[in-house]
């Protein structure tokens, strides 16, 4: 290897952010061009893990890493959600056989092959909706060299509120309300006058004001708008008459 090359290879392990993936096209931006991609390949530097994107070799990624490379180098509006988020977060105490990473991005947004293929352990459910803001009630999450975007608390749970009761539980989603205590009432508020789905509103109010959170007392529920008609989300279950909205019989 002459020493321009080597000096390259140099710059991109300084750049580069263990465990984590790297984007050709990003590589090609910091001076690392696809031929010299090619030759690092072929020397064992770096291996391909799908089109487009590499890992150092000997390199341990996990979906995080992948995330980060959505994030900061495709700049793809994609974040860790719901369940996933609140794991993360130490929020959740309900034990999975199988695990699920919830990632969520607005409609219309693809994911690369690369990392729908990828074997990073959880299953993929991946949800595109834009019944939330897209830059309201993010947070960064620090792993050990980078960090990643992800649902703050009070995020999260609406957003498992929106998989609910298709994906996830309803009382599993109660408890999980039921243990956030600490929800800050201005994100709550403004997370909740934003978002367009009326479940997901009706839902959150139901079970707040059931949890008996202190918290709800500085949300102004006049400013949330709850629609019109009845929501059934409980085949046989029982009515709400206050939010108009059938529950499963241990909910009521």
């Amino acid at each position: 290897m002459d020493t321009n090359n080597g000096s390259k290879l140099k710059s991109m392990l300084a750049l580069h952010r263990p465990g984590t993936v790297m984007l050709s096209g990003w590589l090609e931006a910091n001076g690392i061009s696809r031929d010299l991609q090619k030759v690092y390949k072929k020397n064992g530097w770096l291996q391909a893990i799908g089109a487009g994107a590499v890992k150092r070799s000997g390199d341990n990624l996990t979906w995080q890493g992948g995330l980060f490379a959505l994030q900061q180098q495709a700049n793809i509006p994609v974040h860790a959600g719901a369940l996933t988020a609140l794991t993360l977060q130490g929020l959740s105490h309900f034990f999975r056989t199988h695990q699920l990473l919830f990632l969520f991005a607005p409609r219309q947004t693809k994911l690369p092959l690369w990392f729908k293929k990828y074997n990073w352990g959880p299953s993929l459910h991946f949800a595109r909706t834009s019944v939330l803001p897209t830059d309201v009630g993010l947070m960064a999450y620090e792993e050990k060299n980078f960090s990643i975007n992800i649902a703050a608390p009070e995020r999260a749970i609406l957003e498992c509120l929106y998989l609910a009761p298709e994906d996830l539980d309803l009382v599993e989603c109660y408890h999980l309300l039921e243990s956030l205590a600490n929800l800050r009432p201005a994100m709550v508020q403004e997370l909740l006058q934003k978002c367009t789905s009326v479940k997901i509103k009706r839902l959150f109010l139901y079970m707040a004001s059931k949890a008996q959170h202190q918290w709800l007392a500085f949300v102004d529920r006049s400013k949330i708008d709850l629609g019109s008609g009845d929501r059934s989300l409980a085949k046989g279950g029982t009515y709400n008459a206050e939010y108009r909205i059938s529950l499963p019989k241990e909910l009521a």
